[in-house]
């Protein structure tokens, strides 16, 4: 039986905000402050009714803490320390994450730093795959292209999710099937189940449809993006951290995207999830109708590219190569743990020992190493 969802929406919760993105250049010593000054440029309180409670998408791409890959501490502090200072009591901001079969969201919450901030300000996560938490199947009054392919018989989301606003916390980084990944990417790890890495196949349209739901089932939509470290290179995991200092926040999740995709050097509306999401209506995909507001960001190209992993050629292959007529049988069969293996060895005993912790102590050797320090429990 489906649920209805709290309020129909078929564009972005306030008009005047839609195209509308606030990018601005920060530091260290100023970034919680500047994360609630762009938010309020970006037109927050309009965004995100406050009569309704909000959930605070965290993006936990890694269980280790690896810069560029996962909500940073000063992000989620801006963010709630805004939202506090607003009047929205902190019972009614939720942190949410689910999990994927590759990663504890628990253990990354606390390598991270960010359940020291959930503590500093009296939040409570909430871990979407644990027994308390209910999902209900969902039918969208919406058309969706990819979903009902892999879950006909209707979308399993979370309960929690209807009727509270969203506000997404991803990073600024690329990805190795959307080439990039933000506030639109991060809804994945929230409202699908843990059979979300079915749909890889046809990640651009799912991306799309996820976003069509969260306009039906959310009264307000928001997203704070952390370029403060820039992740270039086959991500989400495997990327190179580079420092870029920019925040970005809008109420539009498409033209965060592609301003995002923008600075980092990619054609926005040659990026399937983006295009398709602009011709939808769903959200403003074209740059030249994306209105930036703060920072002019008009010369900015940081030059990324993506590449590949190892284990994201293998992931390819079944998804788009010569193994694709295999796929159902080694992703949607009892046999399925040996792709969840053969990650988990992979990423976790070769490639960040090997390569990324070496990546991790040159961002720690940065003012943005200094800062996320002062997170520790014992400072």
């Amino acid at each position: 039986m489906g649920a209805e969802p709290h309020s129909k929406h078929t564009t972005d919760p306030v008009a005047a905000l839609r195209g509308k993105v606030a990018v601005l250049k920060t530091c260290p010593e100023t970034v919680v402050a500047d994360v609630g000054r762009l938010m309020d440029m970006a037109g927050f309180p309009q965004a995100l009714p406050r009569e309704h409670d909000t959930i605070l998408k965290i993006n936990i791409s890694w269980h280790h803490y690896y810069p560029a890959c996962s909500t940073t501490p000063w992000q989620l502090e801006g963010v709630t320390q805004r939202l506090l200072e607003d009047g929205r009591p902190p019972e009614t901001l939720i942190p949410a994450q689910n999990r994927t079969v590759v990663v504890d969201p628990k253990v990354g919450a606390v390598r991270n730093r960010l359940d020291v901030v959930m503590e500093r300000y009296g939040l409570e996560f909430v871990y979407l795959y644990e027994p308390g938490s209910e999902w209900i199947t969902y039918h969208p009054h919406c058309e969706l292209t990819a979903l009902p392919e892999f879950f006909p018989d209707g979308v399993q989301i979370p309960k929690l999710m209807i009727g509270r606003n969203a506000l997404h916390l991803p990073t600024m980084k690329t990805h190795v099937f959307t080439t990039t990944t933000g506030a639109m990417k991060n809804a994945f790890g929230g409202l699908l189940n843990d059979n979300r890495h079915w749909t890889h196949a046809r990640i651009h349209e799912t991306l799309v449809d996820l976003l069509a739901i969260q306009q039906e089932i959310h009264p307000g939509l928001f997203a704070v993006m952390d370029g403060t470290i820039a992740g270039n290179g086959p991500g989400p995991r495997a990327m190179i951290p580079v420092v870029k200092n920019y925040l970005l926040a809008s109420a539009d999740q498409v033209a965060i995207d592609a301003t995002a995709a923008k600075m980092m050097g990619f054609d926005p509306m040659k990026l399937d999830y983006i295009r398709l999401a602009h011709e939808r209506g769903l959200g403003v995909g074209n740059p030249s109708e994306v209105e930036v507001l703060g920072e002019d960001i008009s010369e900015v190209n940081f030059g990324f590219t993506v590449g590949d992993t190892f284990a994201s050629r293998g992931q390819k292959t079944i998804y788009h190569g010569w193994m694709k007529p295999l796929e159902r049988l080694l992703l949607r069969t009892p046999i399925v743990p040996w792709s969840f293996l053969a990650s988990r060895l992979y990423h976790d005993a070769y490639w960040f020992p090997c390569v990324g912790r070496h990546r991790v102590a040159e961002i720690m050797q940065t003012e943005w190493g200094a800062l996320f320090d002062t997170y520790s429990r014992g400072a």
